[in-house]
Order: C-alpha cells, then structure tokens, then sequence
C-alpha cells in the first residue's frame, strides 16, 4: 500500500506525480524564462550554499534539483577534470537546458533524486539549492540519497525557510489576495517552497534518513525583486505563485491585484530596485 501524506490525504505516489506534471509543464517553462532573473535573486544564497559545500578538486557530486545548470556549473568549476558532477532534475526542460552547457566533467539525468537508483556510497557531496523541499516522501528520498555517499561524505543544501521568515514572497501574494483566487496553501507536511520551514521537521526528517552531525543555521539576506514594483508584478505575472491566479482572474480583478502589489511594495523601492528580507536554512549533515 502506498503511504498518504499526512495534510491532504494523497498518496505519496499521486503527489511525486503532480511535482513531476508541474516541472515537466508550466513550472520548468516559466523557470527558464525567469532563469537570469532567479539567478541574480538568488547569487548571494548560491555564494553561501556553494561555501557550505566546500566542492574540492577531484570530489565527485550530486547537484538535486539541478534545473538548467547554474550550481551544477560551479560544482563542475570546483572539482576540477579529474571530478565529476551529477545532475538530476524532474524537468526534461530543465535538464535540455543544462544540457546545452556542455560541461565537460558533468552529466544531467531526468529522474527524481529520491528514487534513482545512484551507486550506493560513490559520492562525496551531494548538494541542492532549493531542490529538496518537493519530495513526496522527504525521509525515504533523504535515506536513497544517504546511500549514495560514501562513509566519508557529506549533505549540504539551502532550503526556505517559513512564509513568515520571508517577506519577499509574503508580501504580494498577501497584497494581491483579497482580489484573487488563490490556492490552498500547503500543510506543514506537504511539499512545497516553505515545507522545510520548521527546523525541528528538518531535523527530524534527516535524522529519520540516517544522517548525523547536523548543523543547522540560520542565513538572512535581502531578495532583489526587480527595478521597480512594476516591474516585479510583470514578473509576478509570468512565474511564481500569482501567475496562475493573475492569469485566472477576470481583467478588473487582475487590475487591482496588481496595484495592490505595486503599493505594497513602494515602501520597498530605491534606486538599486525593490527588495525585501528573505530565510533560508543553511543545512549540512554526514551519513550517519
């Protein structure tokens, strides 16, 4: 029998399907789109993720969650060419484009990194920059990735964490909601961008996998958004959680959403752009 997930009562199964149908459609589309746009956002998270994982000549790696290549391209500029690096993703968009990167000492597959069958204890690091908090079944994923490092190897990733810990993403969406219908929001248990946001589940979840020596800390930074609160509601149209709901939205309902973004956000606007404080979760473990 295959496990529910504990919020929503589907099947593990039916919910590693819905992440798979989302980043194999408009989720991997739309993350191409915005990709030098997410890569500015998130330059000084990758830095101090990178720095965590202390990639060194000759190491082999998994970067999970990959998407088109950014960290699995620093990792491959780390390990040198006599490394290599893994990357694996759930979008066949995202891993064509990694692809067309053509790092000499790394690979891309399609597949989900908490089910593929990696060579047991062949690896060094196994590395994500927000590439962790989709699993359907976040223990078992963590215990098949576990098996892939060898006994002197090591986990370090980034993850989110609570809504309320970033206002970067709170803020329009609160603007933006009493004209639009937006979706259920995620259980504590479910995947999702903040799932990982409670650090005694994190904990908890790579305890459960076999993991030790956690360290487990804290990494605040300000989230450049856009030049200005136009122009992140133009983006906020096009990918994120308002692009479906902009896009659903009858065009007066649409209309005032995005006014409310814009004066939301103004108080946030200087001469560099928009930003707004964001948290994250700098994670490092070892097999245990």
């Amino acid at each position: 029998m295959t496990a529910a997930a504990p919020s929503t009562g589907k099947s593990t199964a039916d919910l590693a399907a819905e992440q798979a149908a989302h980043w194999n459609g408009p989720g991997g589309q739309n993350w191409l789109k915005a990709q030098a746009r997410l890569d500015h956002l998130m330059a000084g998270i990758t830095r101090e993720a990178l720095a965590l994982a202390n990639a060194q000549p000759g190491e082999t790696a998994i970067d999970v969650g990959c998407g088109p290549g950014t960290t699995t391209a620093a990792l491959a500029a780390a390990v040198g060419p006599e490394g290599h690096v893994l990357g694996v993703d759930i979008s066949q968009v995202l891993i064509d484009a990694a692809a067309t990167r053509r790092l000499s000492n790394a690979t891309f597959v399609v597949a989900d990194a908490g089910a593929h069958p990696f060579e047991a204890a062949s690896v060094d690091l196994i590395f994500s920059r927000f590439g962790v908090m989709f699993f359907a079944d976040p223990v078992a994923a963590f215990t098949n990735l576990r098996r892939a490092l060898k006994p002197s190897g090591r986990l370090a990733f980034v993850c989110w964490r609570s809504a309320q810990d970033n206002p970067w993403s709170r803020t329009p969406v609160q603007a933006a909601a009493p004209f639009l219908t937006l979706p259920p929001r995620p259980g504590p248990e479910d995947p999702g961008q903040f799932a990982f946001g409670d650090r005694a589940r994190v904990e908890r979840i790579l305890t459960g996998a076999g993991f030790s020596n956690l360290a487990i800390e804290p990494l605040d930074v300000e989230i450049w958004m856009g030049r200005d609160p136009a122009d992140v509601v133009a983006n906020a149209g096009r990918f994120g959680p308002l692009a479906r709901p902009l896009a659903e939205a009858d065009p007066a309902a649409a209309a005032q959403a995005k006014a409310a973004i814009i004066e939301a956000l103004a108080p946030h606007a200087t001469k560099d752009g928009v930003s707004l404080p964001g948290g994250c979760w700098l994670v490092g473990a070892t097999p245990g």
